[in-house]
C-alpha cells in the first residue's frame, strides 16, 4: 500500500472539522515507537503493579506498527467532562453513594468513539475520499498508552498522578487517538510542568501513587472499587461513600483549579444516579440495574462491585440503621462476596451485643465454604463479643 503523504492545509482543516464536531483539543504525533516506555512498563508488571485491565501484550503499546499496516500518524484528541453537578440528588430516607466525575453522564467510551467516528469521515473527505487513506480509532481500551500518545501530541503534559493535565480544562478530560496511514506535521510535546509539588501522592490515602508519574495500581482506590472479590479490609474506610472510581488526586491538583466545563449534554450528570440511594442498590434486580446505571461507564464491571462498595459506604457513614438489611442480605443473597462484606458490616455497625445476631452469623457462617467469607463471619463475631453486653 502507497503511504499517503499530505500537508499542513489539511491538518488545519481537520484541526478547524474537529472543533465543529466537538472534540474540545486535537494534536498530531508522529507514530513512531514508544519504546522507550518498555522498560517502565515490564517493570510495573514485574513487581504486580498492574491492574490487569491493560492490553496485555506490551509490544503491542509501544510499537504501533505491530498493531496497525504502514502508520504514520497519530492524532489524539481530548474531551473536557463536568466536574460539579448544577443540581443535588432528591432528599431521601437513605444514605447516598458516589461515582468519580469520569463516570458522569453516558459512558464516554461510547462519546469518544462517536466524535472519533465522525472525525475520520471529515478526514475522508477532505483528503477527496480517498481509498489508500486508513485509521485505527482507540479509546483506553485500545493498546496504545492513551496518556504517552496525548503528551507527545501535545495536549498536556503527564503529571505525577500519571494523568494528562491539559492547560485548559486540567486533567478532567477524556482521551482517544486515531493511528493513520497520512503523514502530519507533528506537534511538539509537552514536558511535565509539576515542578516540587506533590499533592496528588500527599493526598493519596492508599499511597497508590510512586512519585513518577506512575502508580501501583493494585493499590489505586479506583481499581480496589472495580475488583469483583471481597474488598482488601485495609482500603474498605479509604473509599468514604465512593462506590466507583476515585477523584482525590484530581481535586487536590493546583492545575485543577476552578476547571469545571459543560461542553457536552451527554456527559451532565443525573444526580440521583451518580449519587444514588445505597440500601436500594443491595437487592436491585439486573434489568433495574441495567435501565438505571447501564449508560455510565461505571457499570461495566456489573453490579456486585456496587453493591459490595454499596455496604462499605453505608459502614463508613455509620448507618446502623441499615443492620436488618444487612442480615436480609447474608439471610438471601445467593454470592459469597455479598454474604461476607455484609457480615463484615454488621459487626463495625453493632454497638453492644446481640445473642440473637450472634447466632444468626453463626448458623450463616457454617453454610460458608470459601475461607476468605468463612473468615468475614470471624472476624465479625470476634469484635460483637467484645462490644458491651
Amino acid at each position: 500500500m502507497e503511504v499517503m503523504t499530505m500537508h499542513d492545509d489539511l491538518k488545519q482543516a481537520i484541526i478547524d472539522a474537529s472543533h465543529e464536531i466537538g472534540i474540545d483539543k486535537i494534536g498530531f504525533t508522529t507514530a513512531d515507537d514508544f519504546a522507550a516506555l518498555k522498560p517502565s512498563l515490564v517493570a510495573q508488571r514485574e513487581k504486580g503493579y498492574n491492574s490487569g485491565f491493560e492490553h496485555q501484550n506490551v509490544d503491542e503499546r509501544v510499537y504501533p506498527d505491530l498493531i496497525f499496516d504502514h502508520p504514520r500518524s497519530i492524532i489524539a484528541i481530548a474531551l473536557a467532562y463536568p466536574t460539579r453537578m448544577h443540581q443535588r440528588a432528591p432528599r431521601s430516607q437513605y444514605k447516598r453513594g458516589y461515582f468519580a466525575r469520569a463516570s458522569w453522564g453516558i459512558d464516554y467510551h461510547t462519546i469518544l468513539r462517536d466524535r472519533m467516528n465522525q472525525l475520520v469521515t471529515r478526514i475522508r473527505q477532505l483528503a477527496g475520499d480517498a481509498a489508500d487513506v486508513t485509521f485505527k480509532p482507540m479509546v483506553d481500551t485500545g493498546e496504545l498508552v492513551d496518556v504517552a500518545v496525548a503528551q507527545r501530541a501535545g495536549l498536556g503534559f503527564i503529571g505525577k498522578n500519571g494523568l494528562l493535565i491539559t492547560k485548559e480544562f486540567g486533567s478532567w478530560v477524556y482521551l482517544g487517538e486515531i493511528i493513520t496511514n497520512i503523514e502530519f506535521t507533528p506537534d511538539t510535546p509537552i514536558e511535565c510542568q509539576c515542578g516540587e509539588c506533590t499533592r496528588c501522592i500527599d493526598f493519596c490515602p492508599p499511597a497508590a501513587l510512586l512519585g513518577d508519574g506512575h502508580l501501583n495500581a493494585q493499590r489505586c482506590l479506583s481499581y480496589q472499587t472495580q475488583t469483583k472479590g471481597l474488598m482488601p479490609e485495609e482500603f474498605r474506610p479509604m473509599i468514604r461513600n465512593v462506590i466507583y472510581g476515585c477523584d482525590i488526586c484530581q481535586l487536590v491538583c493546583p492545575f485543577n483549579k476552578g476547571k469545571d466545563f459543560h461542553f457536552h449534554p451527554e456527559m451532565e450528570p443525573d444526580p440521583a444516579t451518580v449519587s444514588p440511594e445505597l440500601v436500594p442498590l443491595l437487592d436491585i434486580s439486573n434489568k433495574q440495574f441495567k435501565a438505571k446505571f447501564g449508560p455510565l461507564a461505571g457499570s461495566w464491571r456489573g453490579k456486585k462491585p456496587l453493591q459490595r462498595n454499596a455496604i462499605i459506604a453505608l459502614v463508613n457513614q455509620h448507618d446502623r440503621s441499615v443492620v436488618p438489611k444487612l442480615l436480609a442480605v447474608i439471610d438471601n443473597d445467593p454470592r459469597p462476596v455479598i454474604r461476607g462484606t455484609a457480615a463484615w458490616g454488621v459487626g463495625q455497625l453493632l454497638t453492644q451485643q446481640n445473642d440473637e445476631i450472634t447466632i444468626f452469623l453463626q448458623d450463616a457462617q457454617a453454610k460458608e465454604k470459601e475461607p476468605d467469607v468463612i473468615h468475614e463471619f470471624t472476624q465479625a463475631l470476634a469484635i460483637i463479643a467484645q462490644l458491651p453486653a
